[in-house]
């Protein structure tokens, strides 16, 4: 056979290609990592997100992919990723535009959920509607639905008024009829299949079957493949780690009783282990995933191939039936001239919030304005539930963080309408906090650190304009730094981002005053630099 000279160079980039990849699936020390996402030659490296987008589901609906993330006791919650090649992606919105449809215990009244609230959920499309079914540990599993991806969603439907159930997913099967699978982890992680009605506002309590328990199986996605329904999900073993396994049956009221490990717990890459697996534009299958061991970054996410091997959806790196390993390269999907991108920075030029923001539970709409001032988002003070403490301060508004070589957030505030009693500023947390900013006293301002409850007082302020900054790298820790002129930065104390409640590191702007409600800041831009 002779080959054209276009043909020989196209079967030798493949093969650079491919050498290129089995190289790089030597085991990578986790934080490392001096490159992410699409490269230039036409493969990825992961984590092709190096933020804490946990609990994944994906689909693809044409050309276009979707994704679906945990949001906790954040607001608004469950956040929608699209993407067109399953590598590069932005955020089109988020599903639950108010928490207290859930509990009062999400909004900043209570504030009492910490860690719960918006767990795992999953996303589908049906008859040119879209859906996400979600469970949170007290309160029970709802449901939503929209046209079009980036909503409006409609208001939450209860599907299940029970607490200790988590991690669902749902199909329609090849005749229409509905089924959701749900695993009740108070009952020592025991996972049901219910009849569901097909517009999936109800599910049939009475008519559930058991079909998968212990091990703290949960992480459940259904999905059909030539013939077969499966039921994927993660199960932990003491000494082993989280790892992923699949039942699978011809019928979705069958008795999934045919079970196959799929993908090895990988602790050295932190256990990629829940996600959505997903059939690509190029007719390969792909398993996007979270890593569920977190740290201070969170946990991250990657691509992972899928091949189907007698019946299977064996993940990563395989050996015949053997479960698979991590990858951490492999080729694009497809390729796009278009690379979209995680939003960061915002200017606060328009009527609303970036959708990569979230406040920490349910706002005070009363106490935010965008309109006020415009080109600025004006924040006013108010008494946190507890005096002094980060975590029960309302109406502080946060977006994740990344771990990557360099990072470099700067705010700028006009600190001239402050009041005795308000401290404002720049921050991060998960369970423990950093922040640097301003307290009001006696009608002077100071620079004010602190460290979760405590401060430290720094020299007093003169003018009206302040910039604060925080700098960090793959490792965590974060420097602080603030400027009277936009130039002249000067360093504070640092601080080692941390993790909590499920969450990675987020950074935030937070603003209250423990005396009254007086006070507000007006906040010009947070600026989020990369590389």
């Amino acid at each position: 056979m002779i080959y054209s000279l276009t043909s020989w160079l196209l079967l030798l980039s493949v093969f650079s290609a491919n050498i290129l990849i089995c190289s790089a699936q030597k085991s990578i020390e986790w934080g490392t990592w001096d490159t992410w996402g699409q490269q230039s030659d036409g493969t990825y490296r992961n984590p092709i997100i190096p933020s804490d987008y946990s609990d994944l589901d994906c689909i693809r609906v044409g050309e276009d992919y979707y994704a679906i993330s945990s949001t906790m006791h954040f607001s608004p919650g469950m956040t929608i990723l699209h993407s067109r090649d399953l590598v590069n992606w932005e955020i089109v919105g988020n599903a639950i535009s108010d928490l207290t449809q859930i509990s009062p215990a999400l909004g900043w009244q209570k504030m009492d959920r910490n860690g719960r609230g918006v767990w795992a959920g999953t996303i589908r499309y049906n008859k040119g509607r879209f859906y996400i079914f979600f469970g949170t540990p007290d309160e029970g599993y709802f449901m939503t639905s929209a046209s079009k991806a980036e909503g409006p969603w409609n208001p939450l439907i209860c599907l299940l008024n029970e607490k200790g159930w988590d991690d669902c997913s749902v199909i329609w099967d090849k005749k229409g009829k509905a089924w959701f699978v749900g695993t009740c982890f108070a009952e020592g992680y025991k996972t049901y299949i219910f009849p569901m009605a097909k517009d999936a506002q109800s599910i049939d309590r009475t008519q559930g079957k058991l079909v998968n328990e212990g091990n703290g199986r949960e992480a459940n996605k259904l999905i059909y493949h030539e013939g077969y329904y499966y039921l994927v999900f993660s199960e932990h073993k003491n000494g082993v780690g989280r790892y992923v396994m699949a039942k699978r049956d011809k019928e979705m009221a069958g008795n999934f009783e045919e079970e196959k490990q799929l993908l090895l717990a990988c602790a050295e890459a932190h256990e990629p282990n829940q996600g959505g697996i997903v059939e690509g534009k190029d007719g390969k299958w792909y398993f996007l995933t979270h890593h569920g061991n977190g740290d201070w970054c969170g946990r991250l996410v990657s691509l992972i191939p899928v091949t189907w091997k007698e019946g299977w959806p064996m993940m990563g790196v395989t050996h015949n039936m053997n479960p698979g390993s991590m990858v951490w390269s492999a080729l694009m999907p497809t390729t796009k001239e278009e690379k979209l991108k995680i939003q960061r920075t915002d200017e606060f030029e328009g009527r609303e919030l970036g959708p990569q923001w979230q406040w920490l539970y349910q706002p005070r709409t009363d106490k935010f304005s965008l309109t006020e001032c415009p080109g600025w988002l004006r924040m006013y003070a108010f008494k946190p539930l507890e005096e002094d403490c980060l975590l029960k301060a309302g109406n502080t508004l946060t977006q994740r963080t990344f771990r990557t070589q360099h990072n470099e957030v700067t705010i700028r505030i006009d600190i001239s309408n402050m009041a005795d009693g308000q401290h404002a500023g720049l921050c991060h947390f998960a369970e423990h906090s950093g922040c640097l900013g301003v307290v009001r006293e006696e009608g002077k301002s100071y620079v004010e650190f602190r460290l979760d409850d405590r401060s430290e007082r720094g020299p007093q302020l003169g003018g009206s304009l302040l910039w604060l900054r925080s700098e960090w790298g793959l490792n965590g820790d974060s420097r602080f730094s603030y400027s009277m002129d936009g130039f002249h930065f000067i360093p504070w104390n640092g601080y080692q981002l941390s993790w909590g409640f499920y969450r990675g590191d987020r950074i935030g702007i937070y603003n209250y005053n423990n005396q009254k409600e007086e006070g507000f800041i007006d906040v010009d831009y947070l600026r989020y630099q990369m590389k």
